[in-house]
């Protein structure tokens, strides 16, 4: 049986070992609580539809207020510490993020008309509630 002061080594090396392989980069980690990813390309003009159809009023929105945006360029880099079901290959590509974790994800642009729809619609399934919703 180890003595206490071996295992507490044991302790003090794997932690160490642990903190020897967290990533370490000049991009930052997504804030922490519910954050809707946003992945683009400058060449997508569903993207600059999204932008110019969308975009200025999204932060007011219901949806806006439960998870604000973060944007990423579809060749990253993507923020740290980020827990996804797959790499976005289309844009533009919405994910809903808690914590970092992929909770929902929605891809391709559905149109001024629809967007908010389908993005609460895919929030309740995820279960964020939304502000002023009943």
């Amino acid at each position: 049986m180890p003595t206490p002061s071996r295992l507490l080594s044991r302790r003090a090396i794997l932690l160490g070992a642990a903190v020897a392989v967290l990533p370490v980069s000049g991009r930052a980690a997504p804030p922490p609580g519910w954050r809707l990813m946003m992945v683009e390309s400058p060449a997508c003009h569903h993207c600059r539809a999204w932008h110019a159809q969308i975009g200025p009023g999204y932060a007011a929105s219901r949806a806006g207020r439960a998870a604000p945006m973060i944007h990423v360029d579809v060749d990253g880099p993507y923020p740290d510490g980020l827990a996804l079901d797959r790499r976005p290959w289309i844009t533009p590509t919405f994910v809903l993020l808690s914590d970092g974790f992929e909770r929902g994800r929605v891809e391709g642009y559905v149109g001024a008309r629809h967007f908010h729809p389908v993005l609460e619609a895919m929030m309740r399934e995820a279960g964020l509630a939304l502000p002023g919703a009943s």
